[in-house]
């Protein structure tokens, strides 16, 4: 079937083949300034999605969802209770497809865990008691869009719509993944003979694990997929991931930015890193990509343009206190 160029143009778009191509990349570029002029925010219509939207837009978000995979109706629907937010960026050229969603949960106090947040069962919360928004999921929806950049202007567009719907809303923070720690770790520890923590935690790590060396009691225990249920490997494990994920975030960059996508994402829009969450996600991805860990960033609305800046300009991460502590653990 014969493609039209803006199937075409969206394709490439989105193709990691066309950044490796030399003879591509004017072309991407091209492409790329294109469709943002035809996508350009001013065009876009934010609209709230609901258990009452089109069978068509919800079967949609399940499909899309990137995050957190959406496993039923049911935990659609939970997605979309009343304690709960889903906004979407819609395109008047494309009124029946989300470029960009972002779910919200309305709670009290800074969620920690996203088990527990998404959990069928847990009581439908009061939104009109609540004083935290925790955006715990953004997905882009349209693959050839990958390059322009629509997920800073929904945060800031849905936190305006909260602020207008639910004045009693004080807090504006994510829980958010990890997606290069694991690997980032990995690669640490395959490129040092020396270990990245201190001699206290390797003997610790390496009694729990019945083996000589921290190192070696590291890749054996977080191989068995049930080391997250037992307390005492959890609490040896704990010890030295959460200092090292504190390293990642703070010191790993890619040239003056951070080395992880969703931080750097995050950081851009002006959010701070404010905590890791020790075990916030407990699914096979999480303990895969993350080894469980998930983070808050804090989106302060009197800090928002001049965090902006200071990462944009300057590659300078702002971070609780707790996230510095955190590193000093290492030394």
């Amino acid at each position: 079937k014969q493609k039209t160029a803006y199937e075409i143009s969206l394709g490439l778009v989105g193709s990691e083949m066309c950044i490796r191509d030399r003879a591509l990349r004017s072309l991407n570029d091209d492409l790329r300034e294109l469709l943002t002029s035809w996508f350009d925010i001013g065009f876009l219509n934010l609209q709230r999605i609901t258990w009452d939207a089109p069978a068509a837009l919800l079967e949609k978000l399940i499909v899309y969802e990137a995050v957190h995979q959406i496993r039923s109706w049911d935990d659609l629907k939970n997605r979309l209770d009343s304690d709960r937010r889903c906004f979407a960026f819609f395109h008047p050229s494309m009124p029946d497809e989300p470029l960009i969603f972002v779910e919200v949960a309305l709670v009290s106090g800074m969620a920690d865990n996203v088990q527990v947040l998404l959990d069928l069962h847990a009581s439908e919360g009061d939104p009109g008691k609540a004083d935290t928004a925790i955006f715990y999921s953004i997905s882009n929806a349209q693959a050839g869009l990958a390059q322009v950049s629509f997920g800073d202007f929904l945060i800031k567009r849905v936190v305006d719509e909260l602020k207008n719907e639910l004045p009693n809303l004080r807090t504006f923070a994510t829980l958010s993944p990890v997606p290069g720690f694991r690997r980032w770790l990995d690669g640490l520890l395959a490129e040092n003979d020396v270990a990245p923590w201190t001699l206290v935690q390797d003997g610790a790590l390496a009694e729990t694990g019945s083996v000589g060396s921290g190192r070696e009691a590291l890749h054996i225990l977080l191989a068995r997929d049930d080391w997250h249920y037992d307390e005492a490997v959890a609490a040896a494990l704990r010890s030295v991931l959460e200092p090292l994920a504190a390293r990642y975030l703070l010191n790993e960059k890619r040239g003056k930015w951070a080395l992880d996508p969703v931080e750097n994402f995050h950081l851009s829009n002006g959010a701070r890193l404010e905590r890791v969450n020790w075990l916030g996600d407990t699914s096979r991805n999480g303990l895969d990509s993350s080894a469980g860990l998930m983070v808050n960033y804090l989106y302060k609305l009197s800090d928002i343009e001049q965090n902006h800046e200071d990462y944009r300009g300057k590659g300078k991460i702002k971070s609780a206190a707790q996230i510095r502590r955190l590193l000093k653990l290492l030394e």
